[in-house]
């Protein structure tokens, strides 16, 4: 299982930036870009042969943006991590993003080793929040995104509560599995419950979930380590 490589999509209309990042990225053994594009309606038409584990997606293209593309994903039965990379980024668009379908939302100008961490916490671990998108999360979450329409948190199960909890602490299927006792299987059983009742489409989802329904604070959400 780790020696299998993550596959990697491009989608942004610079395209020496893609193809930077792709040579960057053919150097790391961990990754093979399988896939890369200059416009969203490109990718979503190479999609067709080709799906990638996490899509680094830009948002303002000229022949179909990101937010086209995120919401087309939606749709589709895929697991593809999505990570917004954007020199259009606002700490102030982090909520929408994630309600959008992102699993990740970063500056261009992020360090390629940093893109590289954030990469590895969204695909082992669903989602990725930096410290500052946190202070937005705790300050803005519960007041300023429009509520799931979801069942309440009583209607959650005591052990449901128990997975979401360590959902946001970041740890992974098989760590929430030994922690709680329970088979992997069970964990995902779980986690795909969870999802359904809430009315998300992510782990990320859950996460805000969990937050504006008190089941965590905002504080309590672990990052990824520095």
């Amino acid at each position: 299982m780790e020696n299998k490589k993550i596959k990697i999509g491009i989608v942004d209309d610079d395209l020496l930036f893609v193809q930077l990042l792709k040579n960057y990225m053919d150097q790391d053994q961990r990754y093979e870009v399988v896939l890369t594009a200059t416009s969203g309606h490109d990718f979503l038409n190479k999609t067709e042969k080709e799906i990638p584990d996490i899509l680094i997606l830009d948002l303002r293209m000229s022949n179909g943006d990101g937010l086209e593309v995120m919401s087309v994903l939606s749709q589709k039965d895929t697991e593809t991590k999505i990570i917004v990379l954007s020199s259009f980024y606002r700490r102030s668009f982090m909520g929408q993003m994630l309600k959008m379908g992102a699993h990740a939302f970063l500056p261009k100008e992020i360090e390629l080793e940093e893109l590289l961490q954030v990469m590895h916490a969204v695909y082992h671990h669903g989602h990725y929040f930096s410290d500052e998108q946190v202070e937005v999360m705790r300050g803005q979450l519960s007041n300023k995104l429009p509520e799931f329409h979801a069942y309440s948190k009583d209607d959650l199960t005591e052990r449901e509560i128990d997975v979401l909890r360590l959902v946001c602490q970041q740890l992974s299927t098989k760590e929430i599995a030994d922690a709680l006792f329970i088979s992997p299987k069970t964990v995902e059983t779980h986690k795909t419950n969870l999802m359904i009742k809430t009315c998300v489409k992510n782990m990320a989802g859950l996460v805000i979930y969990a937050v504006q329904n008190n089941i965590v604070n905002a504080h309590e959400i672990v990052l990824l380590d520095k």
